[in-house]
Formats: C-alpha cells, structure tokens, sequence
C-alpha cells in the first residue's frame, strides 16, 4: 500500500506497550504500524523519528479560551496553536468565559463556528448546566456536547451561574436520561465564601491567607455532596481539578460502590505549591488553590496508584490586569492559571524523570483515558490501525528552559517561566498533518517532513 506518510524508526509509546517501529498513515488515519515499513520510490513522505518516542497526541479535556466574547482574554487561534506546540491534539473547551456561554443551541453554535474556523488543531465542546437551563440540555446534546459542566460555587463569571442543590439533581436526572457525562468544579460555596469574608474584615489579603480560605475540606464537602447525587441519579460524573489525594481517595471508594465516576487533576497540583504562590503572587492564583509540598507528593502517589484518571489544564487565561493586585489584596485578582502549553513538560520533567512515573502511565491519562471516558475510543488515545493519525514526537533527553518568547498565548504569562524541563514535544501531527514542528506551528501550505 502507498501511504500519504510514514514515520519511521521511532519508539511507540502506548498506554500499555512501548516499542520501535514505523507508521503509515493515510487519508488522516493511521493504516499500519509494523517494525518496519518498506518505501517504494521517493522517501519525500518521510519522518525518521530515529532517537524519539512517538505517544498519543494529548487530549486536553479542560481549557478557557473564551471565546467568542471574551477572546481578549484568550482566542482559540492563540490557544490551539499553544496546545499544538506541546503535543494536545484534542481540545475539550468549557463553556465559560465566553459570552454568550455555551448554555443553549445558539451559544453552541456561536462558538463551534469560531472554533471551526480558527482551531489548528481537533477540539470538542462541552455545554453547561446552569439553573436556568434544565430543559436546554437535549438540544446541546443533539448539537453534540462531549459532556456537560457544572459549578457548585461562584464561577466568577456573572453569565454562568453556579448551580443549586435542586439545579444539580434535576440536571443529572436529565444527563443521565441523555447517557451524557456532568463535570463540576467541586467546592462549597458556604465554606469557602465565609472563610474569604473572614480573612478580608480581619485584613488578612495574602496569597497564604487565600489559599487558607478555601481548605481541602471544602473539596471534599461538595464531592461528597456531588457522589451521592451521582448514586441517586445514575448520572456519569467527571470531578475537575482535585487538588488533594483526600478528594481523589472519595472518588476511588465510590467507584468502589459502583458510582460511575471519574477524577481530573492539573499539572500546576503536581508541581506548584503554597510558596509559589507567595513568591509569584496572582499569576499562580487558582481555584481550588495550590496546596503544600506534601500535598504535591501525596497527589503523586495517587497518580502512580491508578486513582487519577485524566489530566486536564484548566487553562484559565486573563489579561495582565486582571492578574494585578489591588491595595494587595490577593483575592481581588483573577483566579486562573494559564498553563496549556506546558502539561506534557510538566509529566515529563516532574512524574517521568524525577518520579519514576512510567511513560505508559503518562499517555493513559493524558490520551487514552480521556478517548475511553467521553466516547472518542478509538479513533482517539491510541497508536493502532484505523485511529486518527494524531501523535506528539518527543525528545526525551532535551532539555529547556522555558521562555516568555515560548509562549503562543494571547498573553504569554504563566508560572512556568523560568523553569527547566527535560523532554520536549519537536513535532505534532493532527490527523496526519504536521500542525507544530521544531517551534513553530506549520501553515497547512507549508507542511513538509524531512
């Protein structure tokens, strides 16, 4: 057989394999991976991967791009092309920050046009459960919505409304009839709200007193919550950004009880601490907040005992202003981290090369759990035959120091310059297209291999 393109001599990484050999790749999907593939004629359709591994492009199932609306925060031009340059193929976009949000068919349809036209890269688009969209959320599902997205406290946004006890369960209900999927960002909104005003009427406004106002416990108190509607309801759930192996431990004994559950963290848990946010300031702002060092480690342990599922970025991008203090008064910035170009760096550098974490391990929750968990297994999360040719090239042993310049953001901050990493994303492919190679992203007019 011809092929449109073959990559050759370098070492596959599976969620369950690693081993060298070749694909062949045609139409945009993957035909043939075999230890060797023969070329006849030219080899101008040639990669030669020799000294790389080659995993599943990542599918990031948490990013902000806010867009249509709010695109000067951050577009899905600019944010695509970040993700491309660190090895995301697939893009899960939540349906806020934009304006209007994705919370009814023509919010859906605002934005899949954008995104349809701007993306460099493969994307799906989640919709929201607000309270006042209940009825809403079979026409998303028709539009079709990789899931829905809840939040259980203030999502800062006055057009997405967190939702109520009742909106909740009325909500799964109906998600559950749809055999669709409910992510929610998981704090309670009377702990963390008492606690905040506590810390500001005593004038205690740093990033430490931040982080104190919204503890673990808070997490844990809506997760609980949350699961036992899940177990009332039947409905799929999806915990977002657990910052404590304490909430992944509440999801691990529901599974247990046969709660249909799943468990997102992001690379700023794995790496980032209470103290970076005191050095740094609102640029490492998030919420849930960065947690202690042990806290880091712990989420390790979780990570490399099988209790996470997916690592997602929460790419929550801001302009520099709203990322400013004022009268220093930490809670009066914007809380996002922007950090999608940086998860296969940070896996990398922190699980893979400081923690022993196996490779496998990383593309299990980077690609193929997210494929199996939202219905795109697989076309998706995997190197095999009739799967889309998406894949990132790494090399493992290169190290870098990350640079403002780096940064294809709209707003190229982020807590991570500065940092050293070992292994790097040089190339990625979306359905067979060179989309990122060698720093720069590649015009579809001007893709060339060797």
């Amino acid at each position: 057989m011809s092929y449109d393109l073959v990559i050759k001599n370098g070492t596959i990484v599976t969620h369950d394999r690693i081993f060298r050999g070749d694909i062949g790749i045609k139409n945009g999907k993957i035909m043939e991976v075999s230890e060797e593939i023969l070329i006849e004629g030219s080899s101008d359709n040639t990669i030669d991967a020799e000294g790389l591994h080659i995993i599943p492009g990542l599918i990031d199932t948490h990013v902000h791009f806010n867009e249509p609306g709010r695109t000067e925060w951050e577009g899905i031009l600019s944010g695509s092309k970040s993700l491309a340059a660190s090895g995301v193929t697939t893009f899960f976009d939540m349906p806020l920050n934009s304006n209007p949000p994705t919370v009814n068919k023509s919010g859906f349809d605002a934005k899949q046009e954008q995104a349809e036209e701007k993306s460099v890269i493969d994307y799906r688009l989640w919709g929201g459960l607000v309270p006042e969209n209940v009825s809403a959320l079979e026409e998303l599902v028709q539009c079709g919505v990789i899931g829905f997205k809840a939040f259980m406290s203030p999502s800062g946004i006055d057009d997405f409304h967190h939702s109520d006890d009742v909106t909740l369960f009325k909500g799964m209900n109906e998600i559950a009839r749809l055999n669709s999927i409910l992510a929610v960002h998981a704090e309670s909104t009377v702990i963390t709200e008492q606690l905040a005003n506590q810390k500001q009427q005593e004038g205690k406004i740093t990033a430490r007193d931040f982080c104190e106002s919204r503890p673990i416990i808070s997490e844990m108190e809506a997760v609980r919550r949350i699961l036992s509607y899940a177990e009332a309801t039947g409905c799929k759930l999806h915990i977002v950004h657990a910052s404590s192996s304490s909430v992944v431990r509440l999801v691990t004994e529901a599974k247990r009880r046969g709660v249909d559950v799943t468990v997102e963290t992001c690379p700023h848990y794995l790496s980032l601490t209470v103290d970076d946010i005191t050095e740094l300031g609102p640029i490492a702002k998030c919420c849930p907040p960065l947690r202690v060092q042990e806290e880091v480690e712990e989420l390790w342990i979780s990570l490399a005992n099988g209790e996470i599922d997916v690592i997602g970025s929460d790419h929550s991008p801001a302009p520099p202003s709203m990322k400013t203090m004022t009268d220093g008064n930490i809670f009066k910035a914007w809380g996002g981290i922007s950090g999608a170009q940086s998860t296969l760096s940070i896996l990398l550098e922190e699980g893979y090369w400081k923690r022993n974490i196996p490779l496998q391990k990383i593309v299990e929750i980077t690609s193929t759990n997210p494929a199996k968990r939202f219905g795109l297994y697989p076309s998706k999360g995997t190197i095999s035959a009739g799967a889309d040719a998406d894949f990132s090239i790494v090399n493992l042993h290169e190290n870098f120091q990350l640079k403002k310049e780096d940064l294809f953001y709209r707003h190229p901050h982020s807590p991570y310059i500065g940092k050293s990493f070992r292994g790097k994303n040089v190339m990625t492919l979306v359905k067979g297209t060179i989309v990122f190679k060698d720093g720069e992203i590649i015009p579809k007019e001007k893709v060339k291999t060797n």
